[in-house]
């Protein structure tokens, strides 16, 4: 059980690097959108591709930091019976949602967008606007990314629920709403 937690650990540290550097981005969408709305409203100017950088930054932070927010425990559930839950029981019900719901929605996601993110880079995809930002097929690389770290990251939950589980004595209880060791 040992190897299999240093395995989480590294997808948990993993995703938790990740979603610490994409969020930045959400203070340059906020600086950014404040400049759109000076030039504008205040000088009667405005940049397609400044537009655009906010819509690609806030794609970057919803597809690279769900992970982050799965591995923090921050995502929506039924908690009026979760937070009620023994940790135990918290355990079977991650274990049972992961494998039934997260793993085959994110490889559902991940199959049926091969051919469009492929496409898009075989085509180097990128704005319909002229002065518009032309990596488009970046963005769309980042539905992959977003799939495949959900699916390490349910991995991940899955391990640390198993030891709760089987009772591991280098895991406590408590550690499992955490996600730490």
């Amino acid at each position: 059980m040992g190897f299999l937690l240093q395995i989480a650990g590294i997808i948990d540290r993993a995703n938790d690097g990740l979603g610490r550097a994409v969020a930045s981005l959400t203070l340059a969408m906020v600086l950014v959108t404040v400049v759109i709305v000076v030039l504008r409203y205040g000088f009667s100017i405005g940049f397609i591709w400044m537009q655009e950088s906010v819509r690609f930054m806030h794609g970057f932070v919803f597809l690279l930091c769900a992970a982050f927010t799965l591995l923090h425990n921050g995502h929506v559930r039924v908690d009026v019976f979760y937070l009620k839950m023994n940790a135990r029981r918290k355990a079977v019900v991650d274990i049972f949602g992961t494998v039934f719901f997260l793993i085959p929605v994110c490889a559902v996601i991940l199959i049926y967008s091969w051919d469009y993110v492929l496409n898009s880079w075989r085509e180097r995809e990128g704005s319909l606007e002229e002065r518009g930002l032309h990596a488009v097929f970046i963005l769309k690389t980042c539905i992959w990314i977003f799939a495949v770290s959900m699916i390490l990251q349910g991995c991940s939950l899955i391990i640390r629920s198993l030891t709760v589980l089987v009772n591991y004595q280098g895991w406590k209880a408590t550690d499992h709403d955490s996600r730490t060791l």
